[in-house]
């Protein structure tokens, strides 16, 4: 992990460790996960498996999201939460499954947020891209490594 990835882990560290609102703390998250690679849009959402439905907690961008809830099979989130794995599509426009929630959107990475053992998603971090394939390896990674600082924020 590079250097400036080390000090956005200690940074969420910090957030995670320093009491206060849940909801403030995860939008300062959003926020610093935004900065830190002037990425266009971060969302972190909230799973309800019981309802059934995937609902925006924070955004950190231009707008909020277009859908700011939706039944937990629909999207890229859905796909990822049933998957349990990371979902990342270079073209949206070429995958059918992408919720369109802004015109300009190329690429869109959706990473899942487990519980403390691991057995079931209950959250989500949304990150879109004006570039095409704007998530590599290197980024996809750290925004992993991300899910697994900020975890403590949806418990």
């Amino acid at each position: 992990m590079s250097a400036d990835g080390d000090a956005l882990l200690s940074d969420l560290g910090n957030i995670v460790s320093i009491t206060r609102d849940r909801v403030a703390s995860l939008q300062e998250a959003a926020d610093l996960i935004r900065r830190h690679a002037n990425y266009r849009w971060v969302g972190l959402y909230k799973v309800d498996h019981t309802a059934g439905v995937v609902t925006n907690v924070v955004w950190s961008g231009p707008g909020p999201p277009e859908y700011p809830s939706f039944s937990l099979v629909k999207g890229l989130t859905g796909a990822a939460v049933a998957e349990r794995q990371v979902v990342n599509v270079g073209e949206v426009s070429a995958d059918s499954r992408y919720l369109t929630a802004f015109g300009t959107t190329r690429s869109e990475i959706i990473v899942p947020v487990f519980d403390r053992e691991r057995r079931s998603v209950i959250g989500t971090i949304d990150v879109e891209s004006e570039e095409p394939n704007a998530f590599g390896r290197e980024v996809q990674a750290l925004l992993k490594a991300c899910s697994e600082a900020i975890r403590p924020l949806w418990e």
